[in-house]
């Protein structure tokens, strides 16, 4: 058992700015030999492979929950209440999140590669079983095993962020494969609705094999393998010898990431490239070795450990109502908006996801690019140092949108206001979908980078079988207590889950320097 101090020294505390030129410092630091590095591999490349795992999550998203709009239809095809409808969606997300457990330890030990291909494959296949299901049953098994496929990128996905980006760059990047999670639930519903109203609900599924198709073969032909082994013991807390690299010092550093222009590296001048860069062969190959300091079995036992840091528990909690508000509204809005007194069409039905997505943008923004200024800022007014609590600062913007969007939304319902309540309530709480995980995961990232990936599976895998408790009886709930308890309570667990970013970011460095003392890494 190792404490995270070992593993790095700085405790989530970096020098992000120069003190004295102000420029950015890397973080983590790129290997100054090795041209394989996926930290110095060309913008292009990191992009290509960034957009294709952003493009799977957005269509394992797309192709199970973008079905909801159908779900009234379903229900009457194949003579199902309501409750066993919703079914369709709510195994689908237990499984996204237990097989995070599988995932993620297998890709950590033969790599993300071979599980991208493979999950990439067997999300295709799944849709294509999906299209020509006959019976309710062979529907919702279709609908599982996607989950099943598309949970490798629950975790991973943002794991690979920290392996392609630095510090600097890693909250508007989470922001961006946080929308393409969400983005799935949004514009998948928002399509769906039109597809299913004019040539049915199977279309929808023929849509998403098309697209899963090309994704799949981006992916087998362009994306190399993220794993890395990084040495994180040569990074200093708080360095008050960084110095500003000349263009030659930065050699193919600066060649093959020329958005780092701008910024200096701190590593001996006499280092050169002494390893040879890796043919295209050689990169797309889905063998990379095993580590040999570790086991698979072990890998499977790591994460559960990391549960008592409070970053962490946190990240999760957060992320799990954030999650389960939205899909509840997902669940919930075709037995209203379908029935008496508003009887939309499926079509029409479906444009409540364009308040979703609007919501999904804007707090990608808020939780990512507007955060990481806001950091940035913070880090110039503290000497250049970094602290990763100054992120949770910006939670105050879900924090006083989702309630209010709890509370129109269950307002507008019970009363049968009109549409544009609905339609304003369901787009603040979308806010709080993007805009909590952006922030949260790349904190979580920001303290524990050495374990993040274990970290991060934690936290996508536990998210999602907490919010699976809660919306297994959301329709039951509704049906007893009315829309107004049910969302109003809503409103309340997710100021106060909130409320917990509260000591973190007061007590936050303190806490950091105890929890890296405990002797719980494998």
């Amino acid at each position: 058992m190792h404490t995270l101090n070992e593993l790095d020294q700085t405790e989530g505390t970096v020098q992000l700015r120069s003190s004295t030129s102000a420029k950015i410092i890397l973080h983590p630091k790129p290997s100054a030999t090795d041209p394989n590095d996926p930290l110095r591999w060309p913008r292009w490349k990191k992009h290509v492979a960034f957009t294709s795992i952003c493009a799977f999550t957005f269509l394992a998203n797309y192709g199970i929950g973008g079905l909801s709009p159908a779900f009234y239809g379903l229900s009457i095809e194949f003579h199902k209440t309501q409750s066993e409808t919703s079914a369709l969606l709510l195994w689908p997300i237990l499984v996204l999140g237990l097989f995070n457990f599988f995932w993620v330890p297998v890709a950590n030990y033969f790599g993300k590669r071979p599980v991208f291909v493979f999950a990439s494959l067997l999300l295709c296949v799944c849709y294509i079983w999906g299209a020509c299901a006959q019976g309710f049953e062979s529907l919702l098994w279709s609908n599982i095993v996607a989950a099943f496929a598309g949970s490798s990128t629950e975790a991973l996905g943002a794991a690979i962020v920290n392996d392609l980006y630095f510090l600097h760059e890693r909250g508007a990047k989470m922001g961006v494969y946080v929308s393409a999670i969400s983005g799935g639930n949004t514009i998948g519903p928002l399509i769906c609705g039109f597809v299913v109203q004019s040539i049915g609900w199977r279309w929808h599924k023929w849509i998403s094999v098309v697209f899963t198709a090309v994704n799949f073969l981006v992916v087998v032909f362009l994306c190399p393998e993220t794993r890395y082994i990084r040495d994180y013991t040569q990074n200093l807390a708080m360095s008050s010898t960084v110095s500003t690299a000349s263009d030659k010092e930065l050699g193919v550093v600066e060649r093959t990431t020329p958005h780092v222009a701008n910024e200096i590296l701190s590593s001996p001048t006499s280092e050169v490239v002494t390893i040879p860069k890796n043919t295209w062969k050689q990169e797309m190959s889905l063998w990379s070795g095993t580590p040999s300091d570790t086991s698979l079995f072990k890998l499977f036992i790591r994460p559960f450990l990391l549960l008592v840091y409070p970053a962490v528990i946190f990240a999760f909690l957060g992320y799990a109502v954030a999650l389960a508000w939205v899909v509840a509204i997902n669940i919930l809005n075709p037995f209203v908006l379908q029935a008496p007194p508003y009887s939309w069409a499926p079509s029409i039905n479906g444009l409540i996801n364009i308040p979703g997505l609007l919501g999904n943008i804007f707090g990608a923004f808020a939780g990512g690019w507007l955060v990481e200024r806001y950091s940035d800022w913070r880090a110039k007014k503290n000497g250049g140092v970094f602290q990763p609590e100054s992120r949770l600062t910006l939670l105050v913007i879900p924090t006083l949108l989702v309630p209010t969007g709890c509370l129109v939304f269950g307002y507008g319902v019970q009363e049968a206001l009109s549409w544009t309540s609905l339609f304003f309530g369901y787009g603040m709480v979308a806010v709080g979908l993007t805009a909590v995980p952006s922030i949260t995961m790349t904190y979580v990232s920001d303290c524990y980078l050495p374990v993040a990936p274990d970290a991060l599976l934690l936290v996508n895998g536990l998210k999602n079988i907490v919010a699976f408790g809660f919306l297994y009886g959301v329709v039951p709930w509704v049906t007893k207590a009315g829309y107004v308890n049910t969302f109003g309570t809503q409103a309340g667990v997710f100021v106060a889950i909130m409320a917990l970013a509260i000591p973190l970011a007061m007590f936050g460095k303190r806490v950091r320097h105890k929890t890296r003392q405990w002797r719980i890494i494998l």
